[in-house]
């Protein structure tokens, strides 16, 4: 069965994405079938591993609206052994339309029952909101990986962060827990960078990745031709902290079991 984690953080701009697309990807190089499933309404995610959402048969949005089964919709993608199921700007509406729904929070928990056996993760990308989008990306997990950027405001927000998640844990999914927290954006020039680590580090105790992703160009460029950076380019310092990273990552799971 293969373990289900979002990938979330209310503030926008802080990594969330990029660590998506990239985490998966160095996964995928680890041998690691994974499944990404985009419910960000920007699409961001789709178009990062190189899918064309404007002409999608069948995205998301069905899944959660139409009922249509979510293996019609996956797509493979430009990294080796990640799946994606994409998103496009029709998601923008589901939050409303998901209002009147039976069991509006757990439509993506029900529709991934029926595939995250075939993968060994399965990586949410939800939107840079508390919405319905979101609650159902946290009530479809076992865990959460939190990206936050090392600048100024990195822990604003993340008290309510961390609210929305106990709330999730109390009403919807018991078993919902911190996965772990990667530090993006760092910039080791700045005495800011290293005191937003050290700030983050404190509050969420030995959870914070000790692989940390720095500034890096060819990670900002990388989507713009629809890969990741460990396929644009795998000897950048980005495309070797996204490595790392996932090689941290599958090794404090080992210590798990």
């Amino acid at each position: 069965m293969g373990r289900v984690m979002a990938v979330f953080n209310q503030k926008g701009g802080v990594g969330k994405t990029t660590s998506v697309i990239n985490l998966a990807a160095a996964l995928g190089r680890l041998k690691k079938d994974i499944l990404v499933v985009d419910i960000d309404p920007q699409g961001n995610a789709t178009s990062g591993l190189g899918i064309d959402k404007n002409s999608l048969q069948g995205s998301i949005y069905d899944v959660l609206i139409n009922d249509m089964d979510i293996k019609k919709i996956i797509h493979e993608t430009s990294s080796e052994k990640v799946y994606i199921a994409p998103s496009n700007v029709e998601l923008a509406g589901a939050e409303i339309e998901l209002i009147g729904r039976d069991n509006r929070e757990i439509v993506l928990k029900n529709a991934l029952m029926e595939v995250s056996k075939d993968y060994d993760f399965v990586l949410i990308d939800c939107p840079p909101s508390l919405g319905l989008l979101s609650i159902n990306g946290l009530s479809a997990s076992d865990s959460v990986i939190v990206p936050i950027q090392c600048e100024y405001y990195a822990l604003e927000g993340v008290s309510q962060l961390m609210e929305t998640i106990m709330l999730v844990k109390r009403s919807l999914n018991p078993s919902l827990e911190i996965e772990g927290v990667i530090l993006s954006m760092f910039d080791g020039r700045t005495n800011l960078s290293i005191q937003v680590v050290e700030e983050v580090k404190k509050y969420f105790k030995g959870k914070v990745y000790t692989s940390i992703i720095p500034r890096n160009v060819r990670l900002a460029e990388a989507p713009s031709h629809g890969l990741s950076v460990i396929d644009y380019d795998p000897k950048s310092k980005g495309a070797e902290a996204y490595s790392e990273l996932a090689e941290e990552f599958l090794d404090l799971l080992e210590e798990e079991i």
